[in-house]
This record gives structure tokens, sequence and C-alpha cells, in this order.
């Protein structure tokens, strides 16, 4: 089955990204009679849908999953029944292009989606308080590793694994007191996210929004960022009215309270889609080894000239990497942030990974063993 151009533009949810491709997928659906809809919010159970005759309230009840990943999640396409009950039902959920996801608090192996179908990933930053680089770099890692979990997909501009470009936003650049100060800023968060567009803005001014609404005009953009990053504040200005609440951060940390307590997915009227997430206070990885690589990527390239192939980047001869730091090449702080989030990667994968549980616990005795000799040793020459 074909589907013309002309048709799929026209269509009412075209502005919600609506495309021949999700035409093709509902198809199916279609021919049963079911509406189709995208997920615009969700709340314990209920969702609003958009729909071609306008926006529904529905449960989901029909496809809750035994899998956490697969709930329907604010940016999902979905079929809706067309009538015989209030609120409708949420028949189905149209396979997903992209999913951000980030593990929960819980010691449990599950993951939790936080918008999906996603074309670009915007971090928000606020430059009222100190640069945390760290933070940036696992926000990164998170957004280059987000996909549907089940094909990867690629942009061929720079080749994001998660099939989302990342773009990272200074917010609040009107509180920095000179141009040479932001220049500076944006360089240190340049070097921190190797190919990631990074822009400044000041909503309460007005600048650098035109740049950033070029990026998000096409597509679906998520606006991530700690509670205070002035996400809200963000979202209203390029929306042109204030549909988000917005509360001010406190003068001491430049934190604030959770403003935005769901995830809203909001049409703009320059094109495009938003989605604005509540602050995230805890940004824990999921499955995002592949992120953390592209994020480091001056250390991937190093790593491939040590002198063994599963150099730690530690103590072992031959290191690339640590040459690359004694010779002022590499920032410490990058390796220690890159070791970092390698282990906790490694341990959020081995919760469901019997395998990699037990090279760990092998590697932990080695290095322990290691240890042990190395004091033996030193108190030989003690003695």
């Amino acid at each position: 089955m074909s589907f013309s151009s002309s048709s799929v533009s026209s269509h009412p949810l075209a502005v919600y990204g609506w495309d021949e491709g999700w035409e093709a997928e509902f198809a199916p659906y279609a021919e049963q009679g079911l509406l189709p809809g995208r997920v615009v919010r969700v709340d314990r159970g209920l969702c609003d849908v958009i729909t071609p005759v306008g926006t529904v309230r529905a449960d989901t009840e029909f496809v809750v999953p035994r899998d956490p990943m697969k709930v329907v999640c604010t940016g999902d396409w979905v079929a809706v029944d067309p009538d015989g009950s209030d609120p409708l039902y949420v028949r189905t959920l149209l396979p997903r292009r992209t999913a951000f996801v980030r593990s929960t608090s819980s010691k449990r192996s599950e993951g939790q989606v936080l918008a999906t179908n996603i074309d670009h990933v915007v971090i928000c930053v606020s430059l009222a308080v100190e640069l945390d680089l760290g933070r940036i770099e696992r926000f990164l890692a998170l957004a280059m590793s987000s996909s549907n979990g089940e094909a990867l997909l690629h942009k061929s501009a720079l080749s994001w694994e998660s099939g989302a470009q990342p773009v990272v936003v200074l917010t609040k650049a009107d509180l920095v007191p000179d141009a040479v100060t932001l220049a500076y800023l944006v360089q240190d968060v340049e070097t921190t996210a190797p190919g990631v567009p990074v822009l400044t803005a000041s909503a309460t001014r007005g600048e650098g929004l035109d740049v950033l609404s070029a990026v998000v005009g096409g597509g679906t953009s998520v606006l991530l960022g700690q509670s205070g990053a002035g996400k809200s504040t963000l979202a209203n200005a390029l929306l042109g009215e204030d549909v988000l609440e917005v509360q001010a951060a406190r003068d001491v940390d430049g934190k604030g309270r959770h403003t935005t307590t769901t995830r809203n997915l909001l049409a703009l009227p320059g094109g495009g889609v938003l989605i604005d997430t509540p602050g995230l206070r805890g940004v824990g990885l999921w499955d995002a080894e592949v992120g953390v690589g592209q994020v480091f990527s001056e250390i991937e390239e190093l790593s491939e000239r040590c002198r063994f192939h599963d150099c730690a980047h530690e103590s072992e001869p031959g290191c690339a990497v640590r040459s690359a730091v004694d010779a002022g090449e590499l920032p410490v702080r990058r390796l220690e942030s890159y070791r970092k989030l390698m282990r906790e990667n490694q341990w959020i994968v081995a919760k469901t990974d019997a395998r990699l549980r037990a090279e760990i616990k092998k590697d932990w005795k080695r290095k322990g063993a290691q240890g042990r000799a190395a004091m033996e040793a030193k108190r030989g020459r003690w003695r």
C-alpha cells in the first residue's frame, strides 16, 4: 500500500509528526476502524491523546504490558477505539522509533521511559550556577544511547546511535556578566560535548530563541535538565505564550521545585513538537555504553592505541590514554568521568546479565589479590 505525500501533509495530525511511515504502520488498524493518535500526556493509567477528531481522554487498560519499558508514554503513537466508552480505550501501541530511557532508583533492573519518538534531545543547563560538566556528560550519554530496544537508528548528519540528535542549551545567558565569560563557558561545554551543538539562550530577553526554534522546528524535541534549569520558561518562549507554570529557582543553589509534574507534548507555532519534562534529580544510566563511548570519543580513539585491547587505563604498560593524561593532552577530569560512567553502566547491564556479573566478581577478586600481594611486598621491604 502506498501513500501520497500530499495526503499525509494535509492530515490533521501532521503538525504532531504524522508522516508516511506512521500511516503505513497504522494501516492495519485503520481497516479495523480505529483512530490514530499521539499521546500528549499520561497520568495514572489514563492519557490524553490528540486524534483527527480532537483531544480525547483514553484508558490504557488493554495495553498494560509486563515489560515496564513498553508502558504508554508521552510521545507514543497509538490506536484508539473511536467510540463506545468514556474514557475511550487505547487498543495498541505502534512500534517506537526512539525512546529516551533512564534507570529507576529502585534496585530492580528496570528502566523508565521518559519520552518516545523523539528527533532532538535538548539538554538545558542553567548559567545561574556553576557548570557541572560531569552532569552534562551524563545527560549526553543517555541521549546518545536511547533507542527503541529493537534496532538502533542512525541519522546521517552526526550518526548518533540514538537516532535523536542531542543539543545543549545554556539557559539564563543574561545572568552572565560579559560576552567574554559567556564564550569561555560555551567553549568548556563544547570540549565536554564533542560534535554536539552548544547554544546559549535567554528566555527573558528573547536571545538565542531564533536559532533554537530553527533546530526544533522539524520533528519532535524533548527538553531535559535539572529543576531550575529554565525548561518551562524556555518552552513558553518557544510556544509564544505562557502555557506551562514557572517558579523561581532558589538563589542559594539555583535549584527549583518541580514546576512541571507530568510530561507534556505541545505543538510549536513555527513547526515541530516539544515535550517538556519534570526536572530530573537523578540521571541514572540505562544500557548507555554506546552513548558513553560517543561522549568520550577522544578516549575511545586513544584506547585503540593501547598495548592491551582490554586496557583499563590505570597502571597497565603501554597505555595511550594515561600517556595522553601525563602529556596534558587529556584532562584528568575527563578520564575520571569516563571511568565512573563506564563502571555505573556496567553494573546496570550486570543486573540482567549473569555472565557479566561473574566476570565483574572475578575481576574484583583479581584486583584484590594484586592489592594484597602489593601490600605484602611493602611489608617485606619494611622488615
